[in-house]
């Protein structure tokens, strides 16, 4: 059975399961569940460990002596299989679906794998895992998410907050979850149990956020302008490179662009997307935006890109973190 992480705790509390896979996008979510999982196994008696770890050039059948050594030292013991890049690979698969076929007694097996795609999660192998017992799946939350999780870990701590002061450690976490989770940790050391006072929060939480160029596009085409301001001036406090900045707003104005003028030509949008090579979260977002711009606009765009370049090498006089503040906002007219 497939259920969520946060799901885990209650579930460990009325029974603990033989087999356990734990997959996902978020890793503090991931390390948890495992965590968790070992935690519960330890408490009902399973003593000894066996770590295994099938990186590059892992010896699959490692794996079937685990499973038919005996335990040395106590009478229960967990199986800890670890397989980072997710890809075992056609020797692992095989092996893995052997496993699931003959499951050594008195074990827990606890499978660790990463993010999985639509094609991983049909293979034959991860449909042999899933069969065999819990799955976990530690999915990602999202910045809009963020302060629901931030609320419920307070709960955990005997803590709770006014959604002015969740909203608050929310936005300087940027969406960083691990961020999200140190911040929620370091407040439970300073303050005792009950209601945050605001302000002392606000004192209290460090400006965690990372801003990283490559998440510009999205913010864009997106349309969120406050987000934006935030970014590009933690950005520049950071000191990233403007040349990259400028780079990764003109990709954006140019895909906008292409796309645009493939639509103004009776092109459908998917068809457009495609032939523009717009790939991934961006062929959601990019509609969006589509809709808010014409060529004219997206052209005028171009040519404040191509002037900021210009500024950048010295040949233009103006303020670089200005003028890519305006082209960002240029590519998000408020309709």
């Amino acid at each position: 059975m497939r259920f969520d992480s946060e799901q885990l705790p209650n579930r460990l509390k009325h029974e603990l399961a033989s087999f356990y896979v734990v997959f996902g996008d978020e890793l503090l979510l991931s390390l948890e569940a495992a965590d968790r999982i070992r935690a519960a196994a330890s408490a009902s008696g399973y003593e000894e460990r066996e770590v295994l770890i099938a990186d590059t050039g892992f010896d699959w059948a490692e794996l079937r002596q685990a499973r038919q050594s005996l335990s040395l030292f106590a009478s229960k013991r967990i199986i800890d299989l670890r397989i980072p890049n997710g890809k075992p690979g056609k020797t692992g698969a095989d092996a893995l679906v052997d496993y699931c076929e003959n499951l050594p007694e008195d074990t827990l097996t606890l499978v660790s794998l990463p993010a999985l795609d639509r094609q991983a999660l049909a293979t034959r192998w991860f449909g042999a895992l899933e069969k065999s017992g819990e799955t976990v799946h530690a999915k990602a939350v999202s910045r809009d998410q963020l302060p629901a999780w931030i609320t419920k870990r307070l709960a955990r701590q005997q803590q709770s907050a006014s959604a002015e002061t969740v909203a608050f450690i929310s936005g300087r976490v940027e969406g960083n979850l691990m961020a999200a989770h140190q911040e929620v940790q370091k407040l439970a050391l300073l303050f005792p149990p009950g209601e945050l006072p605001f302000e002392e929060v606000k004192n209290a939480v460090l400006d965690v956020a990372r801003f990283d160029v490559f998440e510009l596009g999205a913010t864009i085409l997106r349309g969120d302008r406050e987000h934006y301001l935030r970014m590009l001036d933690g950005l520049q406090g950071e000191g990233a490179a403007p040349p990259l900045v400028l780079w990764a707003i003109s990709e954006e104005a140019r895909a906008i662009a292409r796309v645009r003028s493939l639509t103004d030509g009776g092109v459908p949008v998917a068809r457009a997307m495609r032939d523009a090579r717009v790939w991934g979260t961006r062929q959601k977002l990019l509609p969006q935006a589509l809709r808010k711009l014409d060529q004219r606009q997206l052209l005028r765009a171009l040519a404040k890109a191509a002037e900021i370049d210009r500024m950048v090498k010295g040949l233009a006089k103006g303020d670089v973190w200005d003028s890519l503040l305006d082209l960002g906002m240029s590519l998000m007219p408020q309709r």
